[in-house]
């Protein structure tokens, strides 16, 4: 008998996600089969969805590609914001109360990265290829996706006026909090391309960088966030780790040759860092300057 049994689980939170999973998938076309699976299941409190082993697998794809899109989504409507000066924050507050678009998965940025969105949606565009059918909405989620890696180096580039010989503290390199995976983490292409333009690099994080000095070159890779700011001309954060939004921002301020920080996951009040001083650039939202 053959069971098709897709794993939900997040990294960083794989224990919490198999004890207390919002729905457990079991395809199988076996009576049998299926009643070993929901003995083996039983302990767990979740929705048991049989299904399939087609529809289980598409399950897998599809949730995943649903995401990323939904990433994606927010992402463009980030750059609508910026052009029209609306904040992407308040749009995403007020979507998210709708209880069927809800407030996850709405958080603006540089991207996804990891091995599953990309994979996975590569992945079922293929399938839908195979099958005959052009999946053109999720060729457009990955487009956009690369798309916002550049458009943050942009900003970079616009706000440093030129990158050639400045040096950059890059604050997260794994492609989301909790983990030290660097697979397709929107770090190592943004710092590729500062490094192409000339750029000097020093990085922090706070468990990735074993993984990313096999991965990145001619990076300086510090202790801590502040080891990091120390001379930089501009400070970006890649990754949203709880470090960085519990920093000390006035330790860092006198750190840094030019108070400019860009966040590419916007962790920070705008009114805190109007206060504090920084000319701080964000994602679809507008850009402050110090009083």
């Amino acid at each position: 008998d053959v069971v098709s049994n897709p794993e939900f689980l997040r990294e960083g939170t794989a224990i919490e996600d198999t004890l207390h999973p919002d729905r457990i998938v079991v395809g199988s076309d076996s009576k049998k089969a299926t009643e070993m699976m929901e003995k083996i299941y039983s302990p767990i409190k979740a929705p048991l969805v049989i299904t399939s082993i087609k529809s289980a697998e598409l399950i897998k794809h599809a949730s995943n590609a649903f995401l990323a899109t939904k990433i994606s989504f927010i992402n463009s409507v980030g750059r609508i914001c910026e052009l029209s000066g609306a904040d992407v924050e308040e749009v995403a507050k007020g979507m998210g109360y709708d209880k069927r678009i809800s407030k996850h998965f709405l958080n603006a940025g540089i991207g996804y990265g990891g091995f599953c969105f990309p994979k996975d949606s590569q992945a079922f565009i293929k399938i839908a290829e195979n099958l005959g059918y052009d999946y053109k909405l999720l060729k457009a989620t990955n487009e956009i996706n690369e798309e916002q890696k550049k458009v943050f180096v942009d900003k970079v580039k616009k706000a440093l006026g030129h990158i050639k010989g400045k040096n950059i503290a890059v604050l997260g390199l794994s492609f989301k909090p909790d983990t030290d995976d660097m697979r397709f983490a929107p770090s190592v292409y943004i710092i590729g391309k500062l490094q192409e333009k000339g750029a000097k690099i020093k990085a922090y994080d706070p468990v990735a960088m074993d993984k990313a000095k096999n991965i990145l070159s001619n990076v300086s890779f510090c202790k801590d966030p502040y080891e990091a700011s120390k001379g930089a001309d501009a400070l970006l954060i890649l990754t949203e780790w709880n470090e960085f939004k519990e920093m000390d921002l006035k330790k860092i301020k006198s750190l840094l040759k030019n108070p400019l920080i860009i966040d590419g996951r916007n962790i920070y009040d705008l009114s805190t860092m109007e206060k504090e001083g920084f000319r701080y650039i964000s994602i679809g939202r507008k850009e402050v300057f110090p009083k």
